[in-house]
């Protein structure tokens, strides 16, 4: 397997994957569900499977109107910019030296290589982890080590605990792959050790030093 397309449709094959469907299904039925039912899957269709230079990892979508696209941590131009992101611009401004954003669409970071992936793709309106099923942990593994299998390398930049839970699928085989861990980057947490990480710069560093072009980071 080597694209998105041949990873979920082996993963249909697995009971738990199916009954995910069905329940996700059930959930655009019976709540308003974010987001969009069309871009649950934006992250994959944005970057293709062999162009992953580097995953950015967060937990689940954003839970009020207008936000969620179905890429980590961003949301569409024109939406103020949650205090998450902000801090992550911060960082941006502080690694690379560009101004930072007056938006927080990540759509050309996807575009560019980077894998804004959520561990659960789906969330009810106002109850942030309202569909933190069984199922998604299963399939968010998979994706984990479907990614950790490919001989060529990237990134994974894993922001707090919840994202670095996910480290022993990475490098178990090989160390192939960079692990850049950081504190995650909400007010709640991002004074105790993310700012001043530079994991876009580092990102682009390892991306050299493998023979890749690195990321155009600029937004």
């Amino acid at each position: 397997m080597n694209t998105w397309e041949e990873f979920f449709a082996s993963e249909l094959h697995k009971k738990s994957i199916r009954n995910l469907v069905c329940e996700t299904e059930h959930d655009y039925r019976d709540y308003i569900l974010y987001p969009q039912h069309s871009n649950v899957l934006e992250a994959f269709k944005l970057t293709p499977y062999n162009d992953v230079k580097a995953v950015i990892i967060g937990q689940d979508p954003y839970h009020e109107p207008g936000q969620a696209m179905g890429l980590s941590f961003s949301v569409p131009a024109g939406t103020k910019i949650p205090p998450s992101l902000r801090n992550i611009f911060k960082e941006y401004q502080s690694d690379l030296g560009y101004d930072i954003p007056s938006s927080g669409d990540l759509t050309k970071w996807a575009k560019n290589g980077v894998l804004l992936l959520n561990s659960i793709l789906t969330v009810k309106k106002g109850e942030p982890l309202s569909c933190n099923y069984r199922e998604y942990q299963v399939l968010f593994s998979d994706i984990i080590k479907f990614l950790a299998k490919r001989r060529k390398p990237m990134v994974f930049i894993l922001w707090g605990k919840s994202a670095q839970s996910c480290e022993r699928y990475i490098n178990n085989e090989t160390d192939r792959h960079l692990v850049l861990k950081a504190s995650h980057p909400s007010p709640l947490s991002s004074y105790r050790n993310f700012f001043g990480t530079k994991p876009m710069s580092r990102t682009n560093e390892f991306l050299l030093s493998q023979k890749q072009e690195p990321i155009d980071w600029k937004l």
